[in-house]
């Protein structure tokens, strides 16, 4: 009797809910059941970092050549504060050559003693991972790679990493050195860092040096083209358009692979203007084999989800006026209004326009004339009431812009603050007299 009155049960509910009189409490992004096969992924909008799906994305673990993109950023960074600059003569140490000779790993053999300049060395890095090639970068930066590693981590704790250690430049493993690691490290140490680590140096890669794009995009390029040094360089993401597992709109970003991180990848689209950044490490087959193949496909997985089900909504413009005011001490205008700094975008889910609170957070309730059209007095939220958010990369978990000032406000004249100030002693002494009263 119990077993049939469950049953009946569960076909009455069955019934409400396919009716739609009954429904379900809205899952969190990231409980949607993407099954994608690898130990860590995340998935990001580039253009705020908002997050959009994420799997174990705290534990750290091998990244292997997905490490190179610390060394472009820091390199990129250089170039811009005119440090070095991209015709400048590298020359190659016995470090650098040892490992470039090794052609198991990914490299493009250079000559001992030779001169390179740093744009054919950052271009055998960004499109060939070249290990040899990255080291002679990390020595130029840094004198040594030891040194060049406390620049890494210098910019990490600036990009604010966590999970996460660096041990060398490549990404490859210290056996792989020959003994010539960095001072410090273990001779079999490898750099680990957790997924969300990964897609910060990727989303600020983007950001600050938007260029890198130009040469993580190039399909096939010759290394020191009609010279006898030349070799074809056809770039480990295969998930460029011209190449085996081409995806319109992939221009990056960084594969990586060793025997203990498996297969990785960092990989950034565009498509209908919406940039997203994915990442998956120790990508698996069906099998639960670390395959080249299977980092594509679950990224290919991943940016199927994020195109399939967002879309890049601006929910206030720039300008836009919200309705609260901030009082204006001693000033021509007792109240200034406010308005977004900037436009408010989000990534939205299909069917969730409406799941957005407008919440106005004010710095303070009164400043002080004069005041500067465009000083800064709040945040405007953008509140997700459809259930638990997995918030940004950085910042709080709702969607946010500045609010500023709409007009100058100049500061009223002697007079007209004396007579404020007079009627406002009055309208105390008044407030304060008929209280008594009653």
């Amino acid at each position: 009797m119990k077993k049939r009155l469950q049953k009946m049960t569960f076909a009455f509910l069955a019934c409400l809910l396919a009716a739609g009189v009954l429904q379900l409490p809205k899952k969190a992004y990231a409980q949607d059941n993407l099954d994608i096969h690898a130990k860590a992924a995340i998935l990001i909008d580039a253009d705020n970092g908002q997050i959009l799906y994420e799997k174990n994305a705290d534990q750290a673990l091998g990244i292997a050549s997905m490490s190179k993109m610390m060394t472009e950023y820091l390199l990129l960074k250089a170039i811009h504060e005119k440090k070095i600059s991209w015709d400048q003569k590298v020359t190659i140490s016995d470090y650098a050559y040892h490992v470039s000779q090794k052609r198991d790993l990914s490299n493009v053999p250079l000559r001992k003693g030779e001169k390179y300049t740093v744009k054919e060395l950052f271009q055998a890095m960004a499109i060939y991972s070249a290990n040899g090639a990255t080291i002679a970068l990390a020595e130029t930066l840094g004198g040594t790679e030891k040194n060049y590693l406390n620049m890494m981590n210098k910019q990490a704790k600036t990009f604010g990493l966590t999970n996460y250690k660096f041990v060398n430049t490549t990404g490859l493993n210290n056996r792989d050195l020959d003994g010539m690691q960095p001072g410090g490290t273990g001779s079999t140490e490898e750099n680990l860092v957790s997924a969300r680590s990964v897609a910060k140096i990727a989303y600020h890669l983007i950001h600050d040096y938007p260029e890198i794009l130009q040469t993580t995009s190039i399909a096939k390029m010759k290394f020191r083209a009609g010279t006898n040094d030349e070799i074809a360089m056809q770039n480990w993401n295969w998930m460029l358009p011209s190449l085996v597992y081409g995806r319109q709109g992939v221009d990056g970003l960084k594969t990586g692979n060793t025997d203990y991180a498996g297969y990785c990848f960092t990989g950034t689209s565009k498509q209908n203007g919406m940039r997203i950044i994915t990442v998956v490490l120790h990508a698996e087959d069906a099998n639960g084999k670390s395959t080249m193949k299977a980092r594509f496909d679950e990224t290919n997985k991943l940016m199927d989800y994020a195109y399939n089900n967002f879309t890049e909504k601006t929910l206030y413009p720039k300008g836009y006026t919200v309705k609260k005011t901030v009082s204006v001490k001693a000033g021509k205008e007792k109240q200034a209004a406010v308005a977004t700094k900037a436009p408010l975008i989000v990534a939205v889910k299909n069917g969730e326009d409406k799941m957005y609170k407008q919440v106005v957070k004010l710095d303070s309730k009164q400043i002080t004339a004069p005041v500067k059209k465009g000083m800064k007095v709040g945040t405007l939220y953008a509140q997700y009431t459809g259930g638990q958010e997995l918030g940004y990369l950085y910042g709080p978990k709702s969607a946010n812009v500045a609010l500023v000032t709409k007009n100058d406000i100049e500061k009223a004249n002697w007079f007209v603050r004396m007579m404020r100030g007079i009627g406002g002693f009055f309208s105390g002494l008044w407030q304060h007299t008929v209280g008594s009263l009653f």
